[in-house]
């Protein structure tokens, strides 16, 4: 098994948030992550939530600011916070631009040269970083859940319709549901994905919904004061989406919230609460 290098660990609400590094091969170096074990994780593995984070964000992103770590102690849930892409990759062009490259790994497989080698956070994230965590951490596999916000919304949605039967429930904030038509994923997809429009499909949760329906009822926070709703985000399209599927989604719109981590502390409580129910049994 691949060596988990602990960087730090703090008690918190009777048990452990931690951040860890390790050896990425899906990714081709050191990628860290951070976890928090609830004290329930004492008497054996518990449920574990996935969290992605946006765009510019890290691993210390979520763990800082969201104040998860209360409701998922009571709750019994464990919490793996993932990076959002390689870091010092030494590509020309992945950083200096906070939309694309480190910190914007849009959480697929790149394709295309030089992203290939580094940027596969699709394969880490569903395959490499779960065989990691639920390996060396008292983190139940079979009852597993994912989550995100923005880009890390993204990759929740297309993480869970991509491997049908690995997560049992599901949900985001804000997230990009259709980025082969916004600027965001246009951006991204074209240069990690190529001109090829028909591929970018596979990483597409407006898309993915027609062909791989999640088994469970997806949650999702809009903010309606949020500044990138109108061209980036477009709720409307995945709901479009999921009502031609036979896809139960819920999309609560939330009046004067925005984009920020506000915005997601204010109903992390309702999102911990909908995982929780389907990752009890």
């Amino acid at each position: 098994m691949t060596a988990i290098e602990v960087v730090s660990e703090q008690r918190s609400f009777g048990g452990t948030q931690g951040f860890y590094r390790h050896e990425s091969a899906a990714c081709g170096g050191v990628m860290k992550f951070a976890v928090y074990l609830p004290p329930q994780a004492a008497g054996g593995p518990v449920p574990v939530l996935y969290w992605l984070a946006g765009l510019t964000c890290t691993e210390e992103t979520f763990t800082i600011k969201a104040g998860a770590q209360r409701m998922a102690s009571a709750l019994g849930l464990g919490l793996v916070m993932p990076d959002t892409s390689p870091r010092g990759t030494g590509i020309e062009g992945a950083t200096g631009d906070w939309e694309f490259g480190e910190g914007a790994g849009f959480y697929l497989d790149a394709t295309q040269a030089p992203w290939s080698v580094r940027f596969n956070m699709g394969t880490y994230v569903a395959r490499e970083l779960p065989a990691l965590v639920e390996g060396y951490f008292p983190l139940d596999g079979n009852r597993r859940g994912i989550f995100g916000h923005s880009m890390g919304g993204h990759g929740a949605l297309v993480t869970a319709l991509r491997h049908p039967g690995e997560y049992r429930s599901l949900s985001a904030f804000a997230p990009i549901v259709a980025p082969s038509r916004v600027p965001w994923g246009e951006k991204a997809f074209g240069r990690y994905l190529g001109d090829d429009r028909q591929a970018w499909k596979a990483w597409d949760a407006s898309e993915l919904v027609k062909k791989h329906r999640f088994d469970g009822e997806i949650l999702i926070d809009q903010g309606l004061a949020d500044q990138f709703l109108a061209n980036q985000l477009k709720p409307e399209l995945f709901e479009e989406a999921c009502a031609l599927a036979g896809q139960p989604v819920r999309v609560r719109r939330q009046e004067g919230y925005d984009h920020s981590y506000y915005f997601i502390a204010s109903f992390m409580e309702d999102h911990l609460h909908h995982h929780a129910a389907a990752l009890r049994t």
